[in-house]
């Protein structure tokens, strides 16, 4: 039987696990990340679609069933604003923590930018849009 303590120590030592190996691949230097961004080194390209593909065979070997998700109008600009955020600050919402980890602290704008934006979007989808929120607890 789990107990809840035992979770977060599970989940505390795998997080820094994966912020360890994160850290020495270089998904948290913003130089690398520009480097790959505008295919200039390859290397963690090739990492993180190596990641992928390990994922998927894991998934299709535990048996993963994805349940179709319903797509809508704010699918497409969102996933853009998403990228086009992750080229700018050199990482997606959890690598500015890691710079941060890292001594980087100019990465705490990148923070402030991402829960400023998780503001406007839901603010947006209630004044505007009133979109699904599916999953992803807009």
């Amino acid at each position: 039987m789990r107990t809840r303590g035992a979770v977060l120590v599970a989940n505390i030592i795998t997080g820094l696990a994966l912020g360890y190996t994160v850290t020495n691949i270089g998904f948290g230097d913003y130089a690398e990340l520009n480097r790959m961004f505008t295919f200039q080194d390859l290397r963690m390209l090739f990492a993180f679609a190596g990641a992928v593909a390990i994922i998927v065979v894991v998934f299709a070997l535990v048996g993963v069933r994805r349940t179709p998700g319903r797509i809508h109008g704010g699918v497409i600009p969102g996933a853009m604003l998403f990228g086009t955020g992750w080229a700018i600050s050199g990482g997606c919402p959890a690598i500015p923590i890691i710079q941060v980890a890292s001594g980087y602290l100019p990465a705490f704008v990148t923070i402030a930018g991402v829960m400023v934006g998780i503001w406007l979007c839901r603010w947006a989808n209630a004044r505007f849009f009133q979109l699904d929120r599916g999953s992803c607890g807009l």
